[in-house]
């Protein structure tokens, strides 16, 4: 099985662009899958992967702020129980994007996820194949500091951290301004001049290990 595992997430970053040539329009495949793909992949461009990230970033835009990647989504079980002889990777593309859609679109699915979800990958996802998957970070960033009239500085950090489990499971942690990536466009300033940030940040790495980011303002 995890020979399997590692083929898929393997074979997606050479795959990718040659596999989304022929695919069906953006409504008729399963969104999630295909952001697995498309991330592994370092998102190539096509349009089946331009409506993938517009997704992922949509998830994350506030309210509510939902996991990017819902994994459990994807039926990734049928990829390695099809005979040849297509191979793990050929199935898991032909449920993303050749077989008939199960829903129409995202909305018409089932109702929005909790922010926070102990529903997991259908498979075994612990391989080191599917770090890409668990190198997704969300940082919800709230912070402000001001100085008051006495001259003492109040600081404000409510910052929380998604983050994604061996199996693809996600939850919400307590986090800070020191641990948000250098990519994010906060900035505090030295000393204690007022200052107000708020946005989430998402950050990951494709399966080649190559850095991604994006942030939505708020």
């Amino acid at each position: 099985m995890k020979h399997m595992v590692h083929s898929v997430a393997a074979a997606a970053a050479i795959s990718i662009s040659s596999l989304m040539g022929s695919a069906a329009p953006a409504q008729a495949y399963q969104v999630d899958c295909a952001i697995l793909l498309c991330l592994a992949g370092g998102w190539p461009a096509s349009a089946p992967c331009a409506h993938a990230r517009a997704v992922f970033i949509r998830r994350i835009t506030p309210w509510p702020i939902e996991p990017p990647l819902q994994i459990w989504r994807c039926p990734m079980g049928a990829s390695f129980n099809e005979p040849a002889p297509l191979s793990p990777m050929e199935r898991l593309y032909d449920i993303t994007f050749r077989d008939p859609p199960l829903i129409h679109s995202e909305a018409a699915s089932s109702p929005l996820l909790r922010v926070q979800a102990d529903v997991q990958a259908d498979i075994d996802i612990s391989d080191d194949a599917f770090d890409f998957v668990r190198s997704i970070r969300v940082f919800h960033i709230q912070y402000r500091q001001n100085e008051n009239r006495d001259g003492d500085c109040n600081r404000s950090d409510s910052t929380r951290l998604g983050s994604y489990g061996l199996q693809g499971d996600y939850r919400w942690t307590r986090s800070g301004v020191a641990q948000v990536p250098s990519a994010s466009r906060l900035t505090i300033p030295n000393g204690c001049g007022s200052y107000f940030y708020r946005s989430v940040f998402v950050d990951w790495r494709d399966h080649a290990g190559n850095y991604g980011s994006e942030e939505v303002r708020y």
